[in-house]
């Protein structure tokens, strides 16, 4: 089982650092899975993932609970409308596509500003 739990953190990492970078492939949870698996598994990966330079701080901070900073959750939603503006622009000719990523957008965003903890 834990040998499992390792794998499924490791592609979870791989595709939180992917979901950096593309829309609608969302890094947060994916980071999140990847430190819930690691945590059962092994203390030496979830260490790594808590004290990684890039995420570790605030995947350190959502699980004790403290949340993300504003500074943060701009950022997060100025890429995301930045990648899902784009992704408009090459699908517009499919209605139904511009919906789903609208709806995709809005959801992220309110969950973000609503459920979501501000740190201060």
């Amino acid at each position: 089982m834990k040998f499992l739990l390792k794998v499924i953190g490791v592609i979870a990492v791989v595709l939180a650092v992917l979901g950096a970078f593309l829309p609608l492939l969302p890094t947060t949870p994916f980071l999140l899975l990847a430190s819930a698996c690691f945590a059962r598994s092994s203390v030496r990966a979830h260490n790594w993932l808590r004290t990684n330079p890039l995420f570790g701080k605030y995947l350190r901070d959502w699980e004790d609970g403290r949340g993300l900073p504003l500074r943060g959750k701009v950022v997060i939603l100025l890429f995301m409308w930045g990648s899902m503006g784009y992704s408009f622009t090459r699908v517009a000719h499919i209605p139904a596509l511009v919906a789903l990523l609208a709806a995709i957008g809005l959801g992220v965003t309110v969950f973000l500003l609503r459920f979501v903890p501000t740190k201060r």
